[in-house]
């Protein structure tokens, strides 16, 4: 079994910061890509951030030079550091990756269960 396990979500005042985690475990042979979603009540869920296996990072407009995603290949983790953090941020967030299991000779998307981010004053 794979699973992905987000942490780091929390309430925080606007203008704060907060460091999102995410950690794949499991029969994990490789991974590729890692990105992160949210999703605000009403709305479609949306990318955020991702990053692929080399390092190459793209954003959504709306959290450019805000936020910054980063991955650890060794540790299987992948992070999304959000500064200057806005109420139309709140959303609950969710980690996603492109992950080839050991029994399986393709990848296919995993998602965690997801951690809330609330921005309030």
């Amino acid at each position: 079994q794979v699973q992905l396990v987000e942490s780091g979500g929390g309430l925080v005042q606007p203008g704060g910061s907060l460091r999102l985690s995410c950690a794949a475990s499991g029969r994990i042979s490789s991974i590729n890509a890692m990105a992160w979603y949210r999703q605000a009540p009403g709305k479609e869920r949306e990318l955020v951030a991702g990053i692929n296996s080399g390092g190459t990072t793209n954003y959504a407009d709306s959290v450019k030079g805000r936020f910054t995603i980063s991955r650890d290949n060794a540790k299987n983790m992948v992070y999304l550091q959000m500064n200057s953090l806005k109420p139309e941020d709140t959303a609950l967030y969710y980690c996603n990756a492109d992950i080839r299991p050991y029994y399986s000779a393709r990848y296919r998307p995993y998602w965690g269960q997801g951690t809330q981010v609330t921005v309030s004053s």
